[in-house]
């Protein structure tokens, strides 16, 4: 089973330019719990960068458990029901969090 440090590492694979389009922003994950800790994704001029550790000014920061971020990825958990039942908590611009679903075929 991968880490979740795992999968940050191979989400700039997973990357669909296509489907990014003009985006320009990073979005902060939070992620509390076993295995947890923080990485920055930033999207823009069609290319995908994921660094570990806090971002200046994130346009969003998406705050949740560890487990159930892996657990989203790995597609056990549907990330709209997460984010319904408290799972996931968004700060900033939840657009941006929305497309970024889109662009990662979540």
């Amino acid at each position: 089973m991968a880490t979740v440090a795992e999968l940050f590492e191979k989400m700039p694979g997973q990357f669909q330019a296509d489907k990014a389009g003009d985006m320009n922003a990073v979005i902060l994950f939070d992620l509390s719990g076993e295995g947890g800790g923080q990485w920055s994704v930033s999207i823009a001029d069609g290319k995908c960068g994921v660094t570990q550790g806090a971002a200046d000014s994130p346009k969003s920061t998406v705050r949740m458990d560890a487990g159930d971020y892996h657990d989203m990825i790995t597609g056990k958990l549907n990330p709209m029901m997460a984010f319904m039942s408290g799972k996931v908590k968004v700060e900033g611009d939840l657009n941006t969090v929305m497309k970024f679903q889109q662009i990662f075929g979540m």
